[in-house]
């Protein structure tokens, strides 16, 4: 009786080893099964991150190229500007100066005219008038080209606008520091120095 029972236990043990049915084959399978959808998941969702990353990349290197051609672009714009504003300055300032030259034409012709006149009179009065006729004239241009005279004798001292040339003793108090006399006329035009007035102050 004991050996009838051992046999079929033994024979048993083997089926349980080798039938599938029982769950051992199945779940070593299963567990196969699992680890290769587990890596095919991850190396999926690495290709998606690296597709991703490659794409931002493609966008950027795109970016990156329209930036640059802008910059060119207004690089190109920026020193075209810059040539055409120095060749405007230049003619604005060859323009002015012929203005001003043409301007001083006239007065020209006004001098000449009177060195015509004095070689044939000897009225003194009638030359002085001359000359004053054309002084007036030539200031009266000047201000109108915004050159006007420095204020100098009686004036305080001011290193802005005077060069004092002589420092000269005075006894009067109220002379110290201020312009004795203008040796040289200072000028501004658009009330900017042009020249400075040559001075002599007291001291």
């Amino acid at each position: 009786m004991s050996k009838k029972n051992s046999k079929p236990n033994d024979s048993n043990e083997e089926i349980k080893i080798e039938n599938p049915e029982n769950g051992i084959v199945d779940d070593i399978g299963a567990v196969a099964n699992d680890e290769n959808e587990t890596a095919e998941a991850i190396e999926n969702d690495e290709m998606t991150e690296i597709n991703e990353l490659a794409a931002r990349l493609g966008e950027t290197e795109a970016k990156l190229e329209k930036e640059k051609k802008e910059y060119l672009f207004l690089m190109a714009e920026f020193d075209n500007f810059r040539k055409r504003t120095i060749k405007e300055k230049g003619d604005i300032i060859r323009n002015a100066s012929e203005n001003v030259l043409k301007g001083l034409l006239p007065i020209v012709d006004d001098f000449e005219r009177g060195l015509d006149a004095i070689k044939d009179t000897d009225n003194a009065e009638s030359v002085k008038e001359g000359m004053a006729l054309i002084y007036n004239k030539l200031i009266k241009f000047l201000e109108q080209n915004g050159v006007k005279a420095i204020e100098s004798t009686g004036q305080a001292f001011d290193p802005e606008l005077h060069e004092a040339i002589a420092m000269v003793p005075t006894d009067d108090e109220s002379q110290k520091g201020k312009v004795i006399d203008t040796p040289t006329k200072g000028y501004t035009i658009n009330d900017k120095v042009l020249r400075y007035a040559k001075v002599a102050v007291g001291q």
